[in-house]
């Protein structure tokens, strides 16, 4: 069968055309996941519990469907090119239509806690990776199997808090700081979606499958750079510094007169370069700013002389004016602002089908580009479809919904 052929997704020569996932994950990171493969033409069912997946309801906002139902922004963010069915694990006809789904499947991702899928007879070790040994495994937990938080439950926010980056983001006003966008969580994904791509790369190699054991505590703690690096070499905690670099100045937000933009130098050529262009050619040669390690001494003072140099300046054109310059450098924008840009366009980061608008993919293949193929599914939308590849009548169907191994319509 040719790619997404039979599956109502239209066709699309992605990278990853041929690929089967089965998406077992329900909130964030392992959606995200899913999402990143699908894009790129992976045919992902995402089987959802009875239940559907708890974010068809964080909202508001929602949208709203003939039939009275609804989804919401977070659920519709990270689940288009996805086909829908609803299955009860714990019930053994449900685990069966499971079996079934991954005959032919290269991947499997979960995010149940560790150890529910081997309480169901469903393990990797003990029955999954023997009865398809071509099958890559991705689990998704908070904190892993094993270690003294094994098995306990994590969030995204939580884990900001536990590993670290919570204490250095915001200032000393602000005290320790969760992130506004779920940074772990979509970190995770991205892990993730590497990970498996690393496993199906090997797996040309040995002709074998493997297992997976991603943890949003893993990623969390692999996003502290540099402060870990800072860490390891000087033994000083890492303190929140707000906007500023830790390593590096001028590396500052400044206010313009018509708004704020940002403001950074790496090395010392640059920043000279950015004191001629803004009238403060004496600068570099000053001791306080002759080298980066004397700036960071004497941030406020090169911050105080920065301000008041673009105070008056229209900070759009400036920014403008520095790029073209080859200096780092952009005014602080709002969201809206930020994908209503003109460039936001042209690099195609908003991405429309039908009545459905979401973010681009930002992974830009020059052959075989991804991107939206289907909308985010409805609850258990393509279940008829689905089984039916698998090679069940629409009787074993009828069957399997009087029994409560599959459902049609959320269960409340």
């Amino acid at each position: 069968m040719a790619a997404n052929e039979g599956t109502g997704l239209a066709p699309m020569a992605g990278a990853l055309a041929g690929l089967r996932v089965i998406d077992l994950t329900r909130v964030l990171g392992g959606p995200y996941c899913t999402m990143i493969l699908s894009d790129h033409g992976a045919e992902v069912v995402k089987v959802e519990p009875p239940q559907g997946d708890e974010v068809r309801d964080w909202g508001p906002p929602f949208v709203e469907h003939p039939d009275g139902t609804r989804d919401t922004s977070y659920f519709i963010g990270v689940n288009r090119n996805k086909r829908s069915i609803a299955l009860d694990l714990g019930k053994a006809a449900g685990r069966e239509v499971l079996l079934r789904l991954l005959a032919d499947a290269d991947v499997l991702v979960e995010n149940f806690k560790p150890g529910a899928m081997e309480r169901w007879g469903l393990g990797y070790d003990e029955a999954l990776g023997p009865r398809f040994p071509r099958l890559i495994h991705c689990r998704v937990s908070g904190f892993g199997a094993d270690g003294p938080l094994g098995g306990l439950p994590g969030y995204d926010a939580i884990l900001q808090a536990m590993t670290g980056l919570m204490s250095i983001n915001g200032d000393p006003t602000t005290g320790p700081l969760r992130m506004g966008t779920p940074i772990v969580d979509l970190a995770t994904g991205l892990y993730s979606a590497v990970g498996i791509l690393m496993a199906l790369h090997e797996r040309g190699r040995s002709g074998r499958g493997q297992f997976l054991d991603m943890t949003l505590y893993d990623c969390g703690i692999a996003l502290l750079h540099p402060q870990a690096a800072n860490y390891f070499l000087d033994g000083k905690r890492p303190l929140p510094t707000g906007n500023p670099h830790p390593n590096l100045a001028p590396y500052e937000k400044l206010r313009t007169r018509t708004c704020e933009i940002f403001i950074a130098a790496g090395n010392d050529g640059q920043f000279r370069k950015l004191c001629e262009l803004l009238g403060l050619a004496e600068l570099p040669d000053d001791p306080r700013f002759r080298a980066n390690s004397d700036r960071l001494r004497n941030r406020a003072q090169l911050t105080a002389r920065l301000a008041a140099a673009i105070a008056e300046e229209d900070g759009h054109a400036l920014s403008l004016r520095l790029l073209q310059a080859g200096l780092p450098a952009g005014p602080v924008t709002a969201v809206d602002e930020a994908v209503a840009s003109e460039h936001s366009a042209t690099r195609r980061m908003v991405s429309e089908l039908g009545g459905y608008r979401g973010l681009g993919t930002p992974i830009k293949l020059s052959r075989t580009p991804g991107g939206t193929r289907a909308p985010p599914p409805r609850f258990a939308e393509h279940t008829e479809g689905v089984l039916a590849q698998c090679g069940y009548s629409p009787a074993e169907i009828a069957a399997l919904v009087r029994e409560g191994a599959i459902y049609t319509r959320r269960r409340r």
